[in-house]
């Protein structure tokens, strides 16, 4: 005979479990939004240095100078070659007047220019890179072209933007990492004391023949509904805190020039990771729990 599956006795008990121990359940979703939390931030704070990094090297400008031996014709000859180097975006030609011109821009007083010529300047090319970590390669490859004999990059910057980015990725994934087990060890705390409490009650149903599931997913409803629970609250409470915490540094005026990823562009990536990650620690640690009340 086919058992039927009945999804509202599990459920019922599964609740029935969660506020027959209150109190630890209450610690369970508690410690299980505090760690979601603290990742979530994490992680948003690895997206935004991203988002930062990518920023810089789109703005960011190596500085290509061009031979004086080269005249502009052939100085332009060179914009294919530098174009096809794997790291660089798109380059720009200035030439010798178009430098002095930008030069001159910055001073109001245009009359100590009057006997300076344009001629002093050299025709350079202003290079965009794709990745900031491969500006040192990048620099290299420029000089080894004929006819740039000087190539001026922001090398101290592009390592430290490198370096925030590789130090910000692994505290995120030790964190991530340590956060998951601490989850995992409460909820199959939580699971194992509702479990202890009804070990009389187990060892009857086993005596009488109750299957392995029939034990098991009233239990692992419990967890799911806890791991739920501290996921949904999480996402808000994430939801609520950057929103805050961006605006305070939006409006701040020592870090009023960084720009902030949107949470919205965030919303729903972050959302199916709280939802699986409440999901995980919450079927998980109930599946750990209640293993050992069904062996024979």
């Amino acid at each position: 005979m086919r058992r039927r599956w009945n999804t509202g006795y599990y459920i019922k008990e599964g609740v029935a479990g969660i506020f027959g121990h209150g109190l630890m359940s209450f610690a369970s979703v508690c410690i299980t939004i505090a760690c979601l939390v603290i990742m979530g931030s994490f992680i948003l704070l690895a997206v935004n240095v991203s988002a930062i990094i990518e920023k810089f090297e789109k703005d960011n400008v190596v500085l290509a100078f061009v031979g004086d031996s080269l005249s502009e014709q052939e100085a332009r000859a060179l914009e294919s070659r530098i174009e096809s180097l794997p790291n660089v975006e798109s380059a720009t030609f200035i030439s010798r007047d178009e430098a002095m011109a930008s030069f001159m821009e910055g001073y109001q007083d245009k009359s100590i220019f009057e006997n300076l010529d344009s001629s002093i300047l050299r025709h350079r090319y202003a290079v965009y890179i794709r990745d900031i970590s491969q500006t040192e390669q990048t620099q290299r490859e420029l000089l080894a072209i004929d006819g740039i004999v000087k190539v001026n990059a922001n090398l101290t910057i592009a390592r430290g933007f490198v370096t925030l980015r590789n130090i910000v990725s692994i505290v995120t994934l030790v964190l991530v990492a340590i956060l998951l087990v601490v989850s995992l060890f409460i909820m199959s705390n939580t699971i194992k004391l509702a479990a202890y409490d009804r070990r009389d009650e187990i060892a009857i149903m086993r005596m009488v023949g109750a299957t392995n599931a029939l034990i098991r997913w009233p239990f692992v409803f419990q967890g799911f509904i806890l791991g739920l629970v501290g996921a949904f609250t999480a996402y808000i409470a994430q939801y609520v805190i950057y929103t805050l915490v961006t605006n305070f540094l939006a409006n701040s005026y020592n870090v009023a020039f960084l720009t902030f990823v949107p949470f919205s562009e965030v919303a729903l990536p972050l959302f199916f990771v709280f939802s699986a990650v409440g999901f995980g620690v919450g079927v998980g640690g109930s599946a750990m729990a209640i293993k050992n009340y069904l062996r024979v």
